[in-house]
C-alpha cells in the first residue's frame, strides 16, 4: 500500500465521526433516489417514513382492481438499501422541524440534522368536498387500494343478495371524479372488469346494471398531455362503455347521489377521488417558504430563507419564468432532483460549487387497458398496442425490487392470456366512514 493511501485510509477514519448526517423524510420516488445517491459518500444517511416500505404509485390502481397483489409494487425501505453502509431507517412521522436547533420532532422523539431533505410528495386534495372527503374513495396508499377493492365487492355481494327485493343502481353503479392519469386507468380497468371479469364471478347479476361514469371539469382529458393523447384516450374509453363527462363540475355528494353544476345527478355508493392533489409539507418552515401549499425552492432545490434545508419532489415549488407555476409533480422530476441534490450536498461539504437543477422531460403515459395507452415523448407522440407495450416495459422496469418484476411480469402476462383478474378477495372488509 503507498504512503497516499496510508495518508487516506488515516484521514478517514480519524474523519468517520465528522461526517455530515443527512436526514430524508419521505421513502416515496425522490427519497429513494436521493438515499441511493449517497452510497459510498462521506455521509450518514436517516430516511424518516411512516411507513417501512416503498410503494410503485402509478401501479395504484391494479391493487384496486384485483390485477396485482400489494407486495408486487411495494418493497421494504430497509432491504432496498441492505448493501448501502451508510444508510439507516426509522419508521416515524415528522411532527415539525426546529430550524434553530436543526432538529426533527418525530413520534420517536427528536431527531438531529445537519442537512435536511423533504420528500414528503403530496397527498389528496379535495377542494370544496373536505367536509364530505369521508364519504369519498381514494387511491393515495396501499391501504386506500385494499379498501377500494373491498368495497367494490362488498357492494357487488350485496346487489346480488338484493337484487329481488330493491333497487341496487347505487351498489351497482361507480362514479369517478377527475379524468387525469389516475383517473382513466382506473376508469379503464373497472371498464375491463365489469365486461371480462365480474360476469365469470357474479353469473346471478346482471352487469349491464352497472355504470362506470367518469366526470372531469375540463373540456379535455389528460389536460397535461398532448391533444392527440386526450382525443385517443376518451375514444378508448367509450368503447369500453365508460360514460365520460366533459365540462362537468361536481358541486357535491351526500352518500347516495352524486350532483352536477348543470343539476343533473348520478345515484351510486361508490364515488372515487382522483380529482387533484396538494403538497404536503411538514411544520415549521420559516416564514414565506410556502406557497399554495408547496416548498418555495430555489434553481438548487434549496429552501427559501434556509442554509441546510432542501426540498425535492411534489412538495417543492420552484417558480421560474420558464415555470411560474412551479414544476409539475411527476415521479422522473423527483427522481432526477434527488440524484443532482445528493450530488450538490457533498460539493457542500467540500465548500465546493452546486450545480443548478434543470428538469430533462423523458415524456409521459398513460395506460387505459390492454392494448390502449398513449404515450407523449418530447419528439414522438403514439398511441395503440405499441404504446401499451412501451408503458407495460418502463413500469416493469421502474418497480423496486427483482421478485416484484417478475411477479408484475407474471400476473400481467397471465391478466393478457385469460382476459381475468383473479384476485377479488374481501379480505379486510371495508366499512365507509358516515
Amino acid at each position: 500500500m503507498t504512503f497516499d493511501a496510508v495518508y487516506s485510509l488515516a484521514f478517514y477514519l480519524m474523519n468517520i465521526e465528522a461526517t455530515s448526517k443527512i436526514v430524508i423524510v419521505g421513502a416515496g420516488f425522490g427519497g429513494i433516489t436521493i438515499a441511493k445517491t449517497f452510497k459510498n459518500k462521506p455521509v450518514e444517511v436517516l430516511l424518516i417514513d411512516q411507513h417501512n416500505y416503498h410503494n410503485f404509485q402509478p401501479l395504484m390502481y391494479q391493487i384496486a382492481t384485483g390485477g396485482l397483489e400489494p407486495d408486487s409494487i411495494a418493497y421494504p425501505v430497509r432491504r432496498i438499501f441492505r448493501n448501502q453502509k451508510n444508510f439507516s431507517f426509522r419508521m416515524a412521522k415528522v411532527e415539525n422541524v426546529s430550524i434553530d436547533t436543526q432538529t426533527l420532532q418525530t413520534s420517536i422523539g427528536p431527531i438531529s440534522y445537519d442537512y435536511l431533505v423533504i420528500a414528503t410528495g403530496s397527498t389528496n386534495n379535495f377542494f370544496n368536498f373536505e367536509p364530505v372527503k369521508d364519504k369519498l374513495l381514494t387511491l393515495k396508499s396501499i391501504p386506500d387500494a385494499l379498501n377500494m377493492r373491498s368495497y367494490i365487492y362488498q357492494n357487488l355481494e350485496k346487489a346480488l343478495a338484493h337484487q329481488n327485493d330493491q333497487s341496487i343502481d347505487d351498489l351497482m353503479n361507480i362514479a369517478i371524479v377527475g379524468g387525469g392519469p389516475a383517473g382513466i386507468e382506473l376508469a379503464g380497468a373497472l371498464a375491463e372488469m365489469k365486461h371480462f371479469v365480474l360476469p365469470k364471478d357474479f353469473p346471478d347479476l346482471d352487469m349491464s346494471k352497472m355504470q362506470i361514469n367518469l366526470y372531469e371539469a375540463a373540456p379535455e382529458l389528460l389536460s397535461a398531455m398532448s391533444e392527440a393523447s386526450s382525443t385517443k384516450t376518451l375514444l378508448y374509453l367509450r368503447e369500453l362503455g365508460v360514460n365520460v363527462h366533459l365540462n362537468a363540475k361536481v358541486n357535491g355528494y351526500d352518500g347516495k347521489i352524486l350532483t352536477l353544476a348543470d343539476g343533473t345527478n348520478f345515484t351510486t355508493d361508490t364515488v372515487i377521488w382522483t380529482a387533484g392533489v396538494k403538497a404536503a409539507p411538514i411544520n415549521g418552515l420559516p416564514e414565506g417558504a410556502l406557497a399554495g401549499n408547496r416548498i418555495l425552492v430555489d434553481g438548487y432545490n434549496q429552501v427559501k430563507n434556509t442554509k441546510n434545508i432542501f426540498a425535492i419532489g411534489d412538495v417543492a415549488s420552484c417558480v421560474t419564468a420558464e415555470n411560474p407555476k412551479g414544476l409539475p409533480m411527476l415521479a422522473p422530476i423527483a427522481q432526477q432532483q434527488g440524484k443532482l441534490l445528493a450530488n450538490n450536498i457533498v460539493k457542500l461539504t467540500t465548500q465546493q460549487p452546486m450545480q443548478p437543477f434543470k428538469y430533462k422531460n423523458k415524456g409521459v403515459m398513460a395506460t387505459i387497458g390492454r392494448k390502449k395507452a398513449v404515450v407523449d415523448l418530447p419528439k414522438w407522440k403514439f398511441q395503440g398496442t405499441f404504446a401499451w407495450l412501451v408503458w407495460m416495459f418502463i413500469h416493469i422496469m421502474s418497480l423496486v425490487g427483482f421478485r416484484n418484476k417478475i411477479m408484475a411480469f407474471y400476473d400481467w402476462m397471465a391478466n393478457y392470456l385469460t382476459y381475468d383478474k383473479p384476485l377479488g378477495l374481501i379480505i379486510r372488509p371495508y366499512k365507509r366512514k358516515e
